[in-house]
């Protein structure tokens, strides 16, 4: 990892990009958001750590080039100044690019953290599967289960990026529907498992 780290976008897991980049050596981190704070994705209480553990954050700024050296790492990265427009499509305010406001960041190592969609491939190569307006699975809520019998489901592939306590908690939903799915409770489950154990 290089001294000047810049990671692209504002959200809980930038935050940890962030932070974990501070932690593994770099002398500056710097996050790099189109939009200003008070639109950026990540908790509150993530956007204050990583402020107070000394993260810089380049509001209104867009990367528009990165530069590299003849073996290929990064060197730095072109950024341009932007300015909020009116509500896109997500409802929050869009972001314009100012003309003539392009600036030159110097980094080793860009990290990109986006956000995620779901991947289109899913719904198409799997027959049956309901999934919504997103591209995101449609399960039971208590069970788990897909449109397909038998077939569970749980995490950002449901829900849309998300925690990893909400990740685990489906986890644990949908190993309770595919038993009750197989006619097993979870408490004989529980004696089979202390049995084979013993």
């Amino acid at each position: 990892m290089g001294r000047r780290v810049a990671v692209i976008g504002s959200g809980n897991t930038a935050m940890d990009c962030a932070r974990c980049a501070l932690r593994m050596g770099a002398e500056k981190v710097s996050v790099v958001y189109r939009r200003t704070q008070k639109e950026s994705p990540a908790r509150a209480e993530e956007l204050h750590h990583a402020m107070e553990e000394g993260i810089e954050f380049q509001w209104l700024t867009n990367p528009v080039r990165i530069f590299g050296n003849s073996d290929g790492w990064v060197t730095g990265m072109e950024c341009i100044r932007m300015i909020l427009g009116d509500p896109d499509a997500s409802g929050r305010r869009a972001p314009v690019e100012q003309p003539g406001t392009n600036f030159e960041i110097p980094v080793d190592t860009m990290i990109y953290a986006l956000g995620t969609r779901a991947n289109p491939i899913i719904a198409k190569s799997t027959p049956g599967l309901k999934t919504n307006q997103w591209g995101y699975i449609e399960v039971d809520e208590r069970t788990g289960m897909t449109s397909i019998p038998g077939v569970f489901a749980g995490g950002d592939i449901v829900t849309g990026a998300a925690t990893v306590i909400l990740a685990l908690g489906a986890g644990r939903r949908a190993a309770r529907g595919a038993l009750e799915y197989l006619g097993i409770s979870p408490t004989e489950r529980l004696a089979e498992t202390a049995a084979a154990k013993a």
